[in-house]
């Protein structure tokens, strides 16, 4: 009895046909599968089928052979692949965590970054509110994050990558949709929705920049994330300050202004913690001149700006 007898067994007895094992699942001849199955019978000692009009039917010695014939190629399937996994040496983990809605630029410049260690490293993805990537920072479930710089977290290290301005976010049929710019005194009297615990970055400057410009408004509702953003918009037709990357996600019944005069800013980081030791990130931290580089000629084709600044003279 080898392997092979076990696995055409199983393959007949799921199948429930000779004629359907042989052609879907072994590519094999009937006849020469029929004489393997009479061959195992043989060494079993024992008759594991029948023959019916219904087709296949396993005896009870078939069913109990079944068992353990599956349990057999199961281990033997493991044996193989743990066989292989000790025969080549494992990669390196490296974690990288996204800001919701912002892997859609920064995933592929990550990956420019790294390319010519991807072969030799096992890069695990995973994008969520900025307070959650910097607890898994913290706890050493990520090695890298793009998000918001959070506060009362000592053991982070940010480095700015990006400073985004704030937009105004607004149904498309609103009002103020026909200006190339609105400013924030032309949203006295709308609804106004604002910033929930998971963006207390965000919230921060906005509180700020409210106050900063003599205003006290008080949030309608409050935004957990860009999809509560868009819906809550277009439900209650009310208006919010948004990122400027949310625009690669409005929906036709939303839109985007900017903001005249100063608007605020903020910033875009990649957080990472001190303590962590892999040389992985290392490098990437030691690259990411080169990132900060790309992402700003990127910008400067999207807006026909000239290019005149040399990679190596980037500082944030």
């Amino acid at each position: 009895m080898d392997l092979r007898h076990l696995r055409y067994f199983v393959a007949v007895a799921e199948e429930g046909s000779l004629t359907l094992a042989a052609e879907r699942r072994l590519h094999t001849a009937r006849p020469s599968l029929s004489r393997q199955i009479r061959d195992l019978e043989y060494e079993v000692g024992a008759e594991l089928m029948t023959r019916s009009v219904r087709g296949i039917e396993l005896t009870a010695a078939g069913r109990a052979f079944l068992v353990h014939a599956r349990l057999a190629l199961a281990q033997t399937e493991a044996a193989v692949e743990m066989a292989r996994r000790a025969a080549r040496p494992a990669k390196p983990p490296f974690a990288l965590g996204f800001l919701t809605g912002q892997e859609m630029d920064w995933l592929p410049e990550a990956m420019h970054i790294l390319k010519d260690e991807l072969p030799n490293i096992d890069v695990t993805i995973s994008s969520d509110y900025s307070p959650k990537l910097a607890d898994d920072l913290m706890r050493g479930r990520l090695d890298l994050a793009f998000m918001r710089p959070e506060e009362q977290m000592p053991d982070l290290e940010y480095k700015v990558v990006a400073k985004e301005l704030l937009v105004v976010v607004l149904p498309s049929d609103h009002r103020l949709a026909s200006r190339e710019s609105i400013a924030l005194e032309d949203l006295d009297g709308e609804i106004f929705l604002g910033m929930s615990d998971t963006a207390p970055t965000l919230r921060a400057i906005i509180d700020d920049y409210l106050k900063r410009s003599g205003i006290n408004r008080q949030p309608a509702h409050k935004i957990d994330n860009l999809g509560m953003a868009m819906s809550l918009v277009a439900s209650t037709r009310g208006v919010t300050l948004l990122p400027a990357y949310a625009k690669n996600f409005l929906p036709w019944s939303v839109i985007s202004r900017p903001l005249a005069g100063d608007a605020p800013t903020i910033d875009l980081v990649i957080g990472y913690n001190r303590a962590n030791a892999s040389p992985i990130l290392k490098l990437f931290l030691s690259r990411t001149d080169q990132l900060i580089f790309r992402s700003r000629m990127r910008s400067r084709e999207e807006t026909k700006q000239p290019k005149d600044e040399d990679p190596k003279s980037v500082t944030t």
